[in-house]
């Protein structure tokens, strides 16, 4: 499991200024983004290093509680499940009383960064990613 703290922004809301449903998503992919840096995959390095991307091909998200401007988040995300070329990651939005006001699954997949086909997981990043369950 790993966390990722954050902060609602004033860009983050809609015209009643509650969270606009489309940038919870945005949160979690911080949070993803950094998990990936924790696990020594920045997207840094596999965009420069490595000939393969990690793609989203399937999002989904259910919203519990509104947020506002200045609600502080934890995010605490986990990797559900490694595939031979995919994985997914299950996020819990839990806000500054303890209580979760959102969830998040996204589904990855490997592909050549060249080709954009479907690959296997790279041996490197998929022991990171059984290590981190």
């Amino acid at each position: 499991m790993f966390t990722y703290k954050t902060t609602v922004k004033m860009h983050d809301t809609d015209a009643a200024g509650i969270l606009f449903f489309g940038h919870q998503f945005r949160l979690v992919h911080d949070a993803y983004e950094h998990f990936l840096e924790i696990i020594g995959f920045s997207f840094v390095k596999i965009l420069s290093e490595t000939n393969f991307f990690i793609p989203v091909i399937h999002a989904e998200a259910d919203y519990k509680s509104p947020l506002s401007v200045g609600d502080r988040l934890t995010i605490k995300g986990r990797v559900e499940k490694v595939g031979e070329s995919s994985f997914v990651i299950g996020y819990e939005i839990i806000n500054a009383r303890n209580t979760i006001v959102g969830t998040a699954r996204t589904v990855h997949v490997t592909t050549n960064s060249k080709t954009r086909k479907k690959i296997p997981l790279p041996l490197d990043f998929k022991k990171k990613l059984m290590k981190a369950r």
